[in-house]
């Protein structure tokens, strides 16, 4: 226990505890009509040791801050050695941060993080980041007035004012779009999915259920992320256990007609688009909670009433077929799926400012970008 100006900083250390971590921002956002909350049993599963599969190449501790008995605050210390490895790097990480508005609280939990960084040998400490690129990452600095999705952070606007006090600088920006699906399939679009598919040796996987998806393609899925998105911000490679630890998680329920996957004449995928029924308002009534009735909710908005929203979870394509057009069969079969099931809106995952590549697929999209993300950092040397 480290006592500093009246704060009380407690190391996590119990179940109970960590569901106490857990369950702080819950608390926090309450009464705001933008946060979505995580569901408590996959936020319990990502961040105890013996459940997540990133504790091969990661350590971290948890961190509570009370006055008066009072929780205040939280902070996740973590290194990812694997990334820093990769990148050449002695850098800490901070995550799953919350606080109230007060300078004191503030002062203790980051003061806290950086000497757990310290400890351990690192010089720099960057974040809001997870364990992965899987875990929600980026701290909100613009779009505070918009609802969240389930994949993201949703943040207090005086959050990242007290990180720029503190000395943190930006690392790396993440921009969000809001799409609107047209009326009708793009002409543009069959055209040059048609090319492609002929020049190349490309088609579209057919699969009839979930479990042949996940048996077929599931660990291909995994590693064509890893492929794709090796040179990205900050990104650690998934270790096998990993990839089998999200296929189990993500895949069995996938809705087959809002993903889309390419193949090469020997089956190999080399192309894919994963999106979801937005599930922001599901778990804003679940708050957060499958029992007693949260799970009533989610089905509802996944099976029963789906929303006319969707979430673009993540597009990835091997780096030779880049810019050779092999999206354009993802976007064209997609898009037809849309129209067909009445989709209004697609809100993107986080793309990282400068993913230029990424961007221009959307580019015929009626758009705005309506939220912007940062990761901040700060040197401990």
């Amino acid at each position: 226990i480290l006592r500093i100006m009246a704060v009380e900083i407690v190391k996590v250390t119990t179940n109970r505890q960590l569901r106490r971590f857990v369950r702080f921002n819950y608390e926090l956002y309450k009464d705001n009509p933008y946060f979505v909350p995580e569901l408590l049993s996959d936020a319990m599963d990502t961040l105890r040791k013996d459940r997540n599969a990133a504790f091969e190449f990661c350590e971290a501790d948890y961190f509570l801050a009370y006055r008066d008995g009072k929780i205040v605050g939280r902070i996740a210390a973590i290194v990812n050695n694997r990334a820093n490895e990769k990148w050449g790097l002695k850098a800490a990480r901070f995550g799953w941060v919350d606080f109230i508005d007060d300078e004191e609280v503030v002062d203790a939990l980051f003061s806290t993080a950086e000497a757990w960084a310290r400890e351990r040998g690192m010089n720099e400490i960057k974040g809001p980041l997870g364990f992965t690129d899987l875990d929600p990452e980026g701290m909100l600095i613009e779009g505070f007035d918009r609802l969240s999705t389930m994949a993201t952070i949703y943040n207090h606007p005086y959050y990242p004012k007290h990180l720029e006090r503190l000395g943190y600088i930006k690392d790396a920006d993440w921009v969000e779009f809001l799409f609107k699906v047209p009326g009708e399939k793009w002409p543009k679009a069959e055209r040059v999915s048609a090319i492609v598919e002929k020049k190349f040796e490309l088609s579209l996987v057919k699969v009839k259920s979930r479990s042949e998806l996940a048996k077929r393609y599931g660990k291909a899925v995994f590693e064509l992320c890893n492929e794709s998105y090796a040179e990205l911000y900050g990104y650690s490679p998934l270790t096998q256990k990993q990839i089998q630890q999200y296929i189990k998680m993500y895949l069995p329920f996938a809705d087959l007609r809002l993903l889309s996957l390419v193949v090469d004449k020997d089956d190999n995928l080399v192309a894919l688009g994963i999106s979801i029924y937005s599930l922001a308002e599901a778990l804003r009534k679940a708050k957060g909670r499958l029992f007693p009735f949260g799970w009533w909710h989610i089905l509802k908005a996944l099976f029963i009433k789906p929303p006319k929203r969707l979430d673009f979870l993540l597009a990835a394509v091997k780096p030779e077929y880049q810019n050779k057009g092999a999206f354009a069969m993802i976007f064209n079969e997609l898009l037809g799926h849309y129209i067909e099931m009445g989709i209004v809106d697609i809100e993107s995952n986080p793309e990282l400012e400068d993913n230029k590549k990424m961007q221009t697929l959307w580019n015929d999209f009626e758009k705005e970008q309506h939220k912007r993300r940062r990761a901040f950092k700060k040197d401990l040397l």
